[in-house]
């Protein structure tokens, strides 16, 4: 039987302009539905995982339109909840050679952020489950989307199933009343898997080191419960020409995959949540070294697909591992 795994958040509707234009150029926008836990279950379904998203949509076609998206992709969407409210908006500039992207948000009181959850049966979300994934975006949005984090990351601690979180401080979210230390910490207690950089150690768990490695054993130690830290290094050489490596401690080492140099990329949103799904994938069914190369390569690809979602198989992933068919034409 395939693995199953639950993700919450809120999905937003993106609008690129076209090509490389500028916001002042544009006259058109290219739109896709994206948000980081979403993108995880995108990526997971077509590692052919069963992978459900929760959330709220606005009870309109727009929200239709946004279901329609995910369920094409393979996500289950039979936790989809729709309400009065609105669809959180993102504009993409794409950027090229030395000209940065960049990304202006409109999403503040969207649907899920004023969810409050109670209609969601967290046993009927959970049944079956072996993976519960979160963000720190979702927490940072209301307090009721805290609200509802708390009370799933309760009941899949209950229930004995594994949870990650991506950290992704993201400060100019926190508009509520309440900062990240006020919240996170109580989050990641019952999180066992998280994604960090020394930036969200010390937002949101008010943890400052002198290196990964020295972060992950303070970590360890306020949150006893935690079995894995992960994060990933990009270097930008340009727009369109990073390198990307993951790391991966795991207890004892910090474990580092390949350096993988990508010079011509096509879109790097979600690269972060391809990560994340790949080392989902990988925790589940290989060793943690094969994992985290599996969850570095599955990022790369990524960056060669437009859209936020990673639309990639197992087999094109462990070819990139594996260093075949790269780049060929397959026929």
């Amino acid at each position: 039987m395939n693995k199953k795994v639950v993700t919450l958040g809120d999905v937003m509707m993106r609008l690129s302009t076209p090509g490389n234009e500028r916001f002042l150029q544009a006259n058109s926008y290219n739109i896709v539905f994206g948000g980081a836990e979403a993108n995880v279950a995108v990526s997971l379904a077509q590692f052919g995982l069963n992978a459900a998203h929760v959330t709220a949509f606005p009870a309109n076609d727009i929200g239709k339109a946004a279901t329609a998206y995910l369920r094409q992709t393979g996500v289950d969407t039979s936790f989809i909840y729709f309400q009065e409210g609105r669809m959180g908006l993102y504009f993409l500039e794409n950027g090229s050679m030395q000209r940065s992207s960049k990304i202006i948000y409109d999403r503040y009181d969207s649907a899920f952020a004023n969810f409050s959850g109670e209609e969601i049966d967290w046993d009927m979300v959970f049944d079956g489950a072996d993976w519960f994934h979160w963000t720190g975006i979702t927490p940072a949005l209301s307090q009721k989307a805290a609200d509802v984090c708390l009370k799933a990351l309760k009941k899949a601690n209950e229930k004995g199933i594994t949870v990650s979180g991506d950290i992704n401080y993201r400060r100019n979210l926190w508009q509520y009343g309440k900062g990240p230390l006020d919240v996170m910490p109580e989050l990641i207690r019952y999180t066992n898997i998280i994604v960090a950089g020394l930036t969200d150690f010390e937002n949101c768990i008010d943890i400052q080191a002198n290196g990964f490695l020295e972060a992950c054993h303070l970590a360890k130690k306020d949150f006893p419960q935690i079995k894995y830290i992960t994060k990933t290094k990009r270097e930008s050489l340009s727009a369109n020409h990073n390198t990307l490596k993951g790391s991966l401690w795991n207890g004892t080492e910090v474990l580092t995959s390949n350096v993988y140099d990508m010079p011509q990329i096509v879109d790097r949103v979600g690269g972060g949540d391809a990560y994340i799904a790949g080392l989902i994938y990988g925790l589940l069914h290989l060793e943690d070294q094969s994992a985290l190369e599996f969850a570095t390569a599955a990022s790369v690809l990524k960056h060669s697909i437009p859209g936020d979602a990673n639309l990639v198989s197992v087999e094109e992933v462990e070819s990139l591992v594996k260093g075949e068919n790269v780049g060929k034409l397959l026929r």
